[in-house]
């Protein structure tokens, strides 16, 4: 891998963009309007592949745009994990950046990058093919859109829990800027963040800017073993953009992001399992963010991400053709033993290149129909290495008792075609028609970690014979039928029946001895059957009131199920386990209750069961009642949130703007046998922002975490002995607590 920068020019660069910020002459920008009226104003999604207000969209979805992501001080998605009705974007923790969302219950609870996420995540259109480095910092968007239940007719690569849009902001039609500082603290060391952005017309019919992002985190847990700060990061983010418009039809964007980040491993805690096992060395209170670990770990992530938009505007449509590429290389160090001593480490990593292109044509065919019609084309190749290496407690120091190592070459195939169709029936009524063929081939070849026993190779470096070759290839087309109702210029009906499917695939992590029954597959795909209802009204005093109620059909579902297992650590074996049902609700609401007070709230419950059961859940030897009773992982019960927004005058400097939110996440299970577990999440935050009269100028302090929530992004059962050594307890990355900083920033 390239060898990151260093600290000095990440300083340059920002340094760089902030001197062409200063030195451009620029208006002065008039005085912005309050926060409580940019709460209030109409979010504009492309949740259908078009603009349009988020009233007008017959979904399920949540959507911030770039003044809310700054007041709510989103520094990445996991930022938003607790406080959306039904969603959890948790990060797994096993290697950082690792994404294991899930919405409506449907999620996955696995850090091996060959498993498909049931949602989805989009940059700028633009699918991300692995799990892997995903939860990474995000700066200078537009808006994060959060669409809830299968979207496979609109979008180029079929999901079936959800999808995330996240999409950047463009240049400006006047030539100007931001700077902006934060100062964060709370845990051990503080973590510093700097951002700058420029750009602007260059000429009648180009724009660029440019943005640059650095965060310097120190360290936010302290480490018992070692005595210093566990958790430190170095990230540095640029993103040049070009907008090119040769015609009043013809518009071209190119966008290009290097990302690198290096720093510690997790912040592994090892506290009493599901069977009442603890580890001698490591028994932590699980409500604690105590940790002692030998083996600090570490991350090394770089990523290339090229897009492009080119859009083309017809009569009574638009062509559009989004292209994408990404190259991501990471490597890294985990303690999965989480203790003082050196029994379970695991060195990783990943090499992945992926390509997308899709086209689409969208616009108006006749007096009465909406039509959009898309191809799209997707290819991931991926090499992912893994090392085991255990019992170092029995050998000389730096050595090992014993080691295993293995992983996977995969490579994904993707054709899909997508057509969906809005047909006025009257001037209130909408049928609403979506479908969707899906053709996917995989292949994989597999070096088991158990085939490779003090026999040390590399996939990634080609040192790894291979136990197990084989192709598959999966096809599927998913419908979808609907209809909405306008009941007036401001409220409307809809229902709809749509069907998301995700094809079947191999695990690249295969520790099983037993490879007839847990070996690395394949395994088969997974439908959803989503039967939705919803509503959305926009009030008088310019609130508004969304809400859905749905029913999920899971047939086939694709589980990840961790065994403790006394020779390797822990087995994971990726099995098509049961058939499940899960109905909920969802509310979400905008009140005004003055011209410079704001309520907002939100509720989300869901009633998750399995229907029949296919895999041995609980272990216990037999398939009965007793596994269809257990809890379906990752699928909290009960989510819901408040908060208050209040403007006030600060004399003639400006204004103050005031926040305050509380959000709660149910326990839910972590593990298929339910030994693991999340616990209950109760979120607050608060802040208050100065912004000048000019607009120029704004200072904010703020909270976060202020009850000092302890969370975990998983909590894997370990073994009560690792050969014949006791082990026990388990693995459990925990996030950051309570945490305060300051953040200043210009505009010009």
């Amino acid at each position: 891998m390239k060898k990151p920068l260093s600290w000095v020019f990440r300083l340059s660069a920002v340094s760089a963009a902030i001197a062409a910020m200063v030195s451009t002459p620029t208006a002065v920008a008039q005085e912005e309007s309050r926060a409580s009226a940019k709460l209030l104003e109409e979010i504009v999604v492309t949740a259908r592949k078009r603009e349009e207000s988020i009233l007008d969209v017959p979904i399920a979805v949540t959507a911030f745009n770039a003044d809310q992501l700054d007041v709510l001080k989103v520094r990445d998605i996991e930022s938003l994990s607790v406080g959306l009705p039904n969603v959890a974007f948790d990060d797994v923790g096993t290697s950082r950046s690792v994404a294991n969302f899930s919405i409506r219950g449907l999620g996955i609870n696995s850090s091996i990058p060959s498993i498909d996420p049931t949602v989805g995540t989009f940059v700028d259109g633009v699918y991300l093919g692995t799990n892997a480095g995903v939860i990474l910092d995000v700066f200078d968007l537009e808006s994060i859109e959060v669409l809830r239940g299968p979207q496979g007719t609109l979008f180029g690569r079929n999901v079936t829990g959800g999808a995330v849009l996240l999409n950047s902001a463009k240049p400006g039609d006047e030539f100007g800027g931001k700077i902006k500082a934060a100062y964060e603290t709370g845990g051990e060391e503080p973590s510093v963040y700097l951002q700058g952005t420029v750009g602007g017309p260059v000429s009648d019919t180009l724009a660029a800017k440019i943005s640059v992002y650095s965060n310097k985190d120190d360290g936010y847990f302290f480490n018992q073993f070692t005595g210093a700060a566990h958790g430190e990061s170095d990230t540095l983010a640029i993103r040049p953009m070009v907008v090119w418009t040769p015609t009043e039809r013809l518009s071209i964007t190119a966008i290009y992001d290097y990302f690198e980040t290096e720093g510690h491993g997790p912040a592994s805690q090892n506290h009493r399992n599901g069977s009442g096992i603890a580890n001698g060395a490591a028994d932590f209170d699980r409500d604690s963010f105590d940790l002692s670990i030998d083996e600090t770990g570490y991350i090394d992530l770089q990523s290339d991400f090229f897009r492009s938009t080119i859009e083309y505007e017809l009569d009574n449509g638009t062509i559009t053709n989004v292209f994408g590429y990404r190259k991501m290389e990471s490597e890294g160090s985990v303690d999965v033993d989480a203790t003082p001593i050196s029994l379970f480490h695991s060195p990783n990593g990943i090499d992945n290149d992926q390509i997308s292109n899709e086209i689409r044509y969208s616009g108006e065919v006749g007096d009465r129909s909406q039509l959009t019609l898309g191809a799209y084309y997707f290819k991931n190749d991926l090499k992912y290495n893994e090392n085991r290496r255990l019992l170092g407690v029995v050998a000389p120091p730096g050595f090992f008792g014993l080691t295993q190592d293995g992983g996977g070459d995969y490579s994904v195939e993707t054709l899909g075609l997508f057509a969906s169709l809005d047909y006025d029936l009257t001037d209130q009524m909408v049928v609403n028609l979506g479908l969707r063929y899906t053709d996917e081939e995989k292949s994989a070849d597999i070096a088991s970690l158990v085939r490779n026993v003090n026999a040390p190779c590399s996939v990634i470096d080609g040192t790894c014979p291979y136990d197990f070759q084989d192709q598959k290839s999966w096809s599927n087309v998913s419908p979808k039928i609907g209809v909405t109702y306008n009941l007036s210029d401001t409220s409307m009906m809809y229902a709809h029946w749509t069907r998301g499917f995700r094809s079947g695939g191999y695990n690249l992590r295969n520790t099983a001895i037993d490879t007839v029954n847990f070996g690395p597959g394949p395994f088969d795909e997974e439908t959803v059957d989503n039967f939705e209802a919803g509503f959305k009204t926009s009030l008088r005093n310019g609130g508004r009131i969304t809400g859905a109620i749905f029913y999920n059909q899971i047939d086939d579902m694709q589980r990840e199920i961790n065994l403790a297992d006394p020779i390797s650590g822990v087995v994971q074996v990726i099995r098509n386990t049961a058939d499940a049902t899960i109905t909920g609700l969802e509310i979400e609401g905008l009140f005004p209750l003055t011209d410079r007070l704001v309520f907002n709230a939100s509720l989300g419950y869901i009633d998750p069961g399995y229907d029949a059961v296919r895999f041995d859940l609980n272990g216990d030897g037999v398939i009965n009642d007793v596994d269809k009773n257990l809890d379906l992982p990752r699928a909290a019960e009960l989510t819901y949130s408040v908060g208050l927004t209040l403007d006030s005058d600060v004399g003639d400097w400006g204004t103050a703007v005031s926040r305050i939110s509380y959000a709660y996440r149910d326990e839910s299970a972590y593990t298929d046998n339910n030994l693991g577990f999340i616990g209950e999440q109760a979120i607050l935050n608060a802040g208050i922002d100065f912004l000048s009269a000019n607009g120029r100028w704004s200072f904010g302090i703020f909270g976060k975490n202020l009850t000092d929530e302890v969370k975990h992004g998983g909590d894997t059962q370990l073994p009560e002995f690792l050969g014949p050594i006791p082990l026990g307890g388990s693995f459990a990355p925990l996030a950051k607590g309570r945490v305060y900083g300051v953040d200043l920033t210009y505009k010009f």
